[in-house]
């Protein structure tokens, strides 16, 4: 049987890539770190990490140890909450992954309240526009946007996302407003950070259309901005630019056309048997906090 502890710490190292951060978040120093580290090594008999001056990255032995630990530890973590009767008196860390923007709007300001309600948690909200690795990277789970493809992982819907054509008032008052999606064509468009094209439901079907525009930015926020400031035609979610929507600075246009009903927002988390109780508590709050119909949308109307 081997040391609950080294487990853990092992756990902590190679999800943060470094034995002082580690060392940080387990309130251990670093020569505990690497002690624990070391005896799990000799007792398996192999090495799990390779270590330099600057960082510590996974061997390939150690990446597949880690993916197999994390569901056992996240099942003695739910065995232990079961066990005590508190699965509502969460404790540890929950280590979250969202898009940028999004996690910036609709995660931070709402995480007082959930923290609040569960003073034994810490919670690292990691915000990035990257697909991440949920199990290779260690996170407990991810809030994505977007039409899910098929994969091993868990997804619960969380609430939809409206996507609309817009403009700034000004930018229509200078060029007017496209009567249909081929006159679209004629106008300055802001397309996506990541250049996918524009994938639309309208009164003919499903279409898709390419914006073409004079920027190109791999920030979503940059396209917000740009939008605002009056560059071009933008295809955002009202999430993003609800407000603006509700003062008048954005102006729907084309509305027949929108976002696929098939495009939503996801809490993405690893599949297990048993669900830890701080991600399942985490993910109820945010489904309660969204619902069907967003506060963002129902600002809107």
């Amino acid at each position: 049987m081997k040391n609950l502890q080294d487990l853990e710490v092992f756990a902590e190292v190679a999800s943060t890539g470094s034995m002082s951060e580690a060392g940080r978040a387990l309130r251990l120093s670093p020569a505990v770190i690497s002690k624990s580290i070391r005896r799990l090594e000799e007792q398996l008999g192999v090495r799990l990490l390779q270590r330099t001056t600057r960082m510590v990255t996974l061997t390939e032995t150690g990446r597949g140890f880690y993916e197999r630990l994390l569901p056992v530890l996240a099942g003695m973590e739910e065995a232990e909450a079961f066990v005590e009767g508190h699965a509502s008196a969460v404790r540890g860390r929950l280590r979250i992954s969202a898009p940028t923007s999004f996690g910036r709007l609709h995660v931070a300001p709402h995480l007082a309240a959930f923290m609040n309600a569960h003073e034994g948690l810490e919670i690292e909200l990691i915000l990035s526009d990257s697909f991440v690795d949920i199990v290779a990277d260690g996170f407990d789970l991810a809030i994505r946007i977007g039409n899910l493809a098929d994969s091993t992982l868990v997804a619960r819907k969380l609430a939809p996302v409206r996507r609309v054509l817009c403009a700034s008032r000004g930018y229509v008052e200078r060029h007017g407003a496209p009567g249909d999606l081929k006159a679209l064509e004629g106008h300055l468009c802001l397309p996506a950070h990541n250049g996918e094209p524009w994938k639309l439901e309208g009164p003919e079907g499903p279409v898709t259309f390419r914006p073409v525009g004079r920027l190109a930015t791999n920030s979503s926020e940059v396209v917000r901005e740009a939008v605002l400031a009056g560059m071009g035609i933008a295809l955002r979610s009202s999430w993003d630019i609800g407000p603006a929507l509700a003062t008048g600075d954005l102006v729907q246009v084309l509305p027949a056309y929108r976002s696929p009903e098939n495009v939503g927002l996801f809490a993405v988390y690893a599949s297990r048997s048993f669900l830890p109780a701080k991600v399942r508590l985490f993910i109820d709050f945010l489904a309660e906090l969204y619902g069907p119909t967003p506060y963002w949308d129902r600002a809107i109307s």
